[in-house]
C-alpha cells in the first residue's frame, strides 16, 4: 500500500478506540515498526495526536474522534514544478522533482485520463449506491479500477465501509486479489458490478 493508504488504515484501526501495539500495527500494515513510529510522528505534526501507552502491554490508542485535515495542492503547484525540472541540470535533483510532481499528481490532481473516462456526477453517485448496497447486503463487487502506475485492472472486492477523505469518497474493502484490506477511490473506479455472491 502507499504511504497515505497506510496512514488512513492506521487511523481507521485506532479510531475504534482499541489499543494496538506497534508490532500489531506493523503486521497489519506490512511495514516495519520503525515506519509505524514515523507515521505517528507525522500525524502528530499534522495535529492528529495519538496517545502512547508505555510498558510491556503498551501501544497506541486514539481516544477522541478526529476530523481529517484537508490539505490539497492546486494545479498551479503541480505546473510550477515543470519550470524547475526543465532548469535543473543535476540529474539526481531532477529525478527527485519528477517524483515529487508524480506524487502530487497521484494524490491530489485529477488525472486527464480519468477526466475523459469518468463522469464524476451521476457516475459517482451510481458507484456510491452500488457499494453502499453491497455493504448492507454483504455482497461482493467486481470493479474495474484505474491505477496511476498499472492502468486499468479488474478486482473483486468485499466492501466494508465508505468514507470521505481529501474531498473525495473512498471505499474500504477486502480485496480478494491482494488478500488484504485496500482503499479504493471512487473517482478511479471506472465501473462496478454488484455480484450475487455474498461474503
Amino acid at each position: 500500500m502507499s504511504k497515505i493508504s497506510n496512514v488512513i488504515t492506521m487511523l481507521n484501526l485506532l479510531s475504534s478506540g482499541r489499543k494496538y501495539s506497534i508490532k500489531e500495527l506493523a503486521s497489519k500494515l506490512e511495514v516495519t515498526e520503525r515506519m509505524v513510529r514515523i507515521y505517528k510522528e507525522e500525524l502528530d505534526k499534522a495535529g492528529i495526536f495519538i496517545d502512547t501507552i508505555m510498558g510491556p502491554y503498551g501501544g497506541y490508542v486514539l481516544n477522541k474522534t478526529i476530523r481529517m485535515p484537508l490539505r490539497k495542492f492546486k494545479i498551479s503547484d503541480y505546473e510550477i514544478l515543470d519550470k524547475y525540472i526543465k532548469e535543473e541540470n543535476d540529474l539526481n535533483k531532477k529525478e527527485e522533482l519528477i517524483l515529487l510532481q508524480d506524487k502530487i499528481k497521484g494524490l491530489y490532481i485529477e488525472n486527464k485520463q480519468e477526466k475523459n473516462e469518468l463522469s464524476l456526477n451521476n457516475e459517482l453517485q451510481n458507484k456510491y449506491n452500488i457499494l453502499t448496497r453491497a455493504i448492507k447486503e454483504r455482497r461482493k463487487v467486481k470493479i474495474k479500477y484505474y491505477s496511476f502506475t498499472k492502468g486499468e485492472h479488474e478486482r473483486i472486492i468485499c466492501p466494508a465501509e465508505m468514507f470521505l477523505f481529501q474531498d473525495g469518497w473512498y471505499c474500504a474493502a477486502f480485496c480478494l486479489l491482494r488478500n488484504d484490506i485496500r482503499h479504493f477511490e471512487l473517482n478511479r473506479i471506472i465501473n462496478c458490478e454488484l455480484l450475487k455472491e455474498k461474503y
